[in-house]
């Protein structure tokens, strides 16, 4: 079996410098979600590539961020059984969004049937499944979800 993949998060600015509006970006294994996904787009030829950007928790109520990745919250946050996990370079996950299925078990956490909602022809069987050790994973999600909680 693989190795489990190692879940961080970037924080950063919208639109890079000088904004108090931060952007939550998934990195597998050292990679963001927005690079990882960018490529495989490039390598399936698909019209337009990339576009995205991370999550604006102040932009949309995706609740308790940790409920959220652990897919334990039912909120505006989802899309049927899918979570919005990258959202366009504009910051409204409406507009170019990523989205996957969290299945969380026991002893793991698996994203996987991705999908790029506005092109529902396009297929992403081949990207991923990507699956985290649950402990690492539960630290991950707690250390970003702590920037973000509401006072």
């Amino acid at each position: 079996m693989d190795s489990p993949v190692l879940l961080s998060f970037m924080i950063r600015p919208l639109d890079g410098e000088g904004t108090e509006v931060l952007t939550i970006v998934p990195v597998l294994n050292a990679v963001s979600l927005t690079d990882m996904i960018t490529h495989f787009e490039r390598e399936k030829n698909f019209e337009p590539v990339g576009g995205y950007g991370g999550l604006v928790p102040t932009y949309y109520r995706y609740g308790p961020l940790d409920q959220y990745f652990m897919a334990e919250s039912s909120n505006e946050g989802s899309t049927g059984d899918d979570k919005y996990l990258l959202g366009c370079i504009c910051g409204e996950v409406g507009c170019w969004p990523l989205t996957a299925r969290i299945v969380k078990t026991e002893t793991s956490v698996v994203w996987d049937h991705f999908k790029q909602p506005h092109r529902p022809d396009r297929d992403y069987s081949d990207f991923g499944p990507f699956i985290f050790e649950i402990q690492q994973y539960r630290v991950a999600i707690n250390e970003v979800a702590s920037c973000f909680r509401e006072p």
